[in-house]
């Protein structure tokens, strides 16, 4: 199910119309979850950290041990050239993705250089200004880098936020506020998280828990600039 409208579709080297099918059921993503992706931003004309997420979902990729297949500036340019077919006050969430098709001789392991690769385009509105939700805590922790590919933006960590979040609003809350294992402040079930408290900024220090997001360097980027 699409969870934005205007969908245009990045797949065998040119793009599509709508949400078109790219994987198989037998593709090794599909049966045992090597899955990766990313999420940018376009609104107002300009895609903040394009780049950077492009860069990110081939890291993403490696820790899976998925063979990455577009080089971060080519895969860049591919969605500037998506996003022409935009109007230019859209807002579009930007969706690269990978996942294996093939297994290793066992199976379980990715078959290294059998990759899929797929950019989806969705049109998807900005959270309006002053917008807000309300906060829990959840029972569902972070795992640890021994336990799960936490260095990585995959789809088989979200089942995990998804109980956070279930569970949350089972108790009549919008979100979790999440620990990691030591029971330290990570983030919420969806996204990093920020406080401020008599004028200043905190956010929890990336242990390696919880993925460091691209927009939150940002935000501490331009705090910094502010003073």
């Amino acid at each position: 199910m699409a969870t934005g409208t205007n969908i245009r579709t990045y797949y065998n080297g040119t793009w599509h119309r709508g949400d078109i099918p790219v994987m198989c059921a037998a593709d090794h993503g599909a049966w045992l979850g090597t899955t990766v992706f990313d999420g940018a931003r376009y609104f107002e004309g300009i895609a903040p950290d394009l780049q950077a997420h492009c860069d990110r979902i081939n890291r993403s990729a490696e820790a899976l041990m998925i063979t990455p297949t577009t080089d971060g500036a080519d895969m860049a340019d591919i969605v500037r050239e998506g996003l022409k077919t935009y109007p230019a006050d859209a807002a579009v969430y930007i969706r690269p993705m990978y996942w294996a098709l093939e297994g290793d001789s066992l199976g379980v392991a990715p078959k290294p250089g059998a990759t899929g690769f797929a950019i989806c385009l969705e049109e998807i509105p900005m959270a309006a200004p002053g917008s807000a939700t309300t906060m829990t805590t959840t029972r569902f922790r972070r795992p640890t880098l021994d336990c799960a590919v936490v260095n990585a933006k995959a789809g088989c960590l979200y089942p995990n936020n998804a109980r956070m979040l279930a569970e949350a609003r089972a108790k009549g809350f919008g979100n979790a506020l999440v620990a990691d294992a030591l029971g330290n402040v990570a983030e919420t079930a969806t996204a990093n998280v920020f406080i401020v408290k008599d004028g200043e900024f905190f956010t929890p220090i990336a242990n390696g828990t919880f993925l460091a997001g691209l927009t939150r360097k940002r935000h501490i980027s331009n705090l910094t600039a502010a003073g």
